[in-house]
């Protein structure tokens, strides 16, 4: 039987990254073989281009072409493997965020991405996307608080976060049965409630 495929979206400072852990300790205390990656990364190859694009400066549409390298590369050699022996995968970001991030922030036009979408990944797409939403200000005064060097996308302006913002609502406008959009103004005991109650769900 195939595994599940979720994956967790939101802007840094949302909470995502925090309730992954949460998430993935439940699924493993239902019985489920969970592999935990993230993007850009979760291959030798992927955490490179990851190291290159955090970093570098590049042009927009290089900056997308390595995102869905890594992307190709990260199907074929864990998440589709993955999911075929009928592990669950849980996924920090995935091809969402390129729309949110490449698409709203930077402005590259949807039609390529999408283009890139298609070639990438052809018909998989996560079983369900958590999207962690908080307004632009709050995910910005966490990530402040985090205290530690930020990467070239974390110094962007507050304008280009709330069109990623922005972008990951739409998405999940145009996906509404596949996204699952997560209020990450609550507090941390309330978001994982939540969570618990999805993860019996999509145990059964």
């Amino acid at each position: 039987m195939r595994g599940r495929f979720i994956t967790l979206e939101g802007l840094d400072g949302a909470g995502k990254s925090t309730h992954l852990i949460h998430l993935v300790d439940r699924l493993r205390k239902q019985g489920k073989t969970v592999v935990q990656t993230r993007e850009p990364g979760g291959t030798p190859l992927g955490e490179k281009l990851r190291t290159l694009l955090l970093s570098e400066p590049m042009h927009l549409e290089t900056e997308a072409l390595l995102m869905f390298a890594a992307r190709r590369e990260h199907l074929a050699q864990v998440i589709v493997p993955a999911l075929e022996r009928g592990d669950w995968v849980v996924c920090d970001r995935f091809t969402d965020a390129s729309f949110a991030y490449q698409g709203g922030g930077r402005g590259l036009a949807l039609s390529k991405l999408a283009t890139l979408e298609r070639w990438v990944q052809g018909d998989l797409d996560p079983d369900l996307t958590l999207l962690f939403d908080v307004e632009t200000d709050i995910a910005l005064g966490r990530v402040q608080q985090m205290n530690r060097e930020l990467d070239r996308f974390e110094q962007e302006k507050k304008e280009f976060f709330d069109r990623v913002r922005s972008a990951y609502l739409d998405r999940a406008r145009q996906n509404p049965a596949r996204v699952r959009v997560i209020d990450g103004r609550r507090t941390i005991a309330e978001i994982q409630k939540e969570l618990e109650e999805i993860t019996i769900t999509l145990c059964e």
